[in-house]
């Protein structure tokens, strides 16, 4: 593992604690799903399988309710405290009233338990970043697609917290800040995994705080921990962490302290696979997939 890997182990810990808080602090999370869903209206199709990937507590996927009424919502998350609170929120009537329309599954985006060709939307809102191999989940995006469907996704770019990157630099040898892919780098990747005409946009978002504090304790609250294989093991001394405090400081402008969110939005659809001229299918294996059979408890 090198210092840039996600520890997932750890991952699922910060997320699994975060639940309970998740939605009072994720502002910047559900206004950028609003702004994924905006984007739905340019889009003509009814999917009949969602899948919500990276799904935490529910809220996009009750939006995405709203606007499928009869598809089958599929919610996966890392952390089962996110998928008890999604659960906990469907109403006494579609918990009565099933039918197979709802189902929720523990696991990670990076090694789906679905059978291939299996949805016709996959959805995922600022959940991608937390992949150690972004090819291979694209990889495993395509594989679960029906033909002509759409992946649609978020993730943060290279820009973002780069006022908390700037404080905490020099101060010690450790990684204080996740590592985030160029936009350009993930179309490319999109192309690599198979998907056609990827569309890629970016916007920048800055929130402003009182102080520091206020900046880590949000971060704390949506289970945004520093979870890089290249963290420090203990807790900072006080005098390195004045030290990045008087660094933040020094970003301060009218009055506040910046955190800066490089927002990257991207979709793109499955293809027909291409055909040689005995009409036998050209299938794409530049990724190793490591398939995973789901066990009854991960579905619920």
């Amino acid at each position: 593992m090198n210092e840039f890997d996600i520890d997932k182990k750890q991952l699922r810990r910060a997320f699994n604690r975060a639940a309970s808080t998740y939605d009072s602090a994720a502002v910047l999370q559900h206004e950028v799903c609003r702004r994924m869903l905006e984007r739905l209206d340019f889009i003509k199709m009814q999917p009949a399988q969602v899948l919500d990937a990276g799904s935490g507590t529910g809220w996009g996927t009750s939006q995405l309710e709203q606007r499928y009424p009869a598809a089958y919502m599929l919610s996966l998350d890392i952390a089962i405290a996110m998928l008890n609170l999604s659960r906990g929120q469907l109403g006494w009537w579609k918990k009565i009233f099933n039918n197979g329309k709802y189902s929720h599954i523990c696991a990670d985006i990076e090694a789906l338990p679905l059978t291939s060709a299996s949805m016709e939307l996959v959805w995922s809102n600022l959940a991608v970043q937390w992949c150690n191999d972004l090819p291979a989940t694209f990889a495993e995006l395509h594989r679960v697609l029906k033909v002509n469907g759409l992946v649609m996704f978020s993730t943060f770019g290279p820009d973002t917290l780069k006022e908390l990157r700037t404080a905490f630099q020099g101060v010690d040898q450790h990684r204080h800040t996740n590592r985030f892919a160029d936009m350009h780098d993930i179309g490319d990747m999109l192309r690599g995994s198979g998907f056609a005409d990827p569309v890629m946009d970016m916007e920048i978002i800055t929130l402003t705080y009182n102080d520091m504090r206020d900046v880590m304790q949000d971060l704390r609250n949506i289970g945004a921990h520093n979870v890089t294989a290249g963290r420090g093991q203990g807790l900072m001394g006080k005098t390195a962490w004045q030290t990045v405090m008087n660094n933040y400081e020094r970003l301060r402008h009218n009055g506040k302290l910046p955190a800066t969110f490089e927002v990257v939005y991207g979709h793109a659809w499955k293809p027909q696979p291409k055909k040689i001229a005995d009409g036998r299918a050209i299938i794409k294996t530049d990724f190793k997939l490591n398939k995973v059979t789901p066990s009854p408890s991960s579905i619920f």
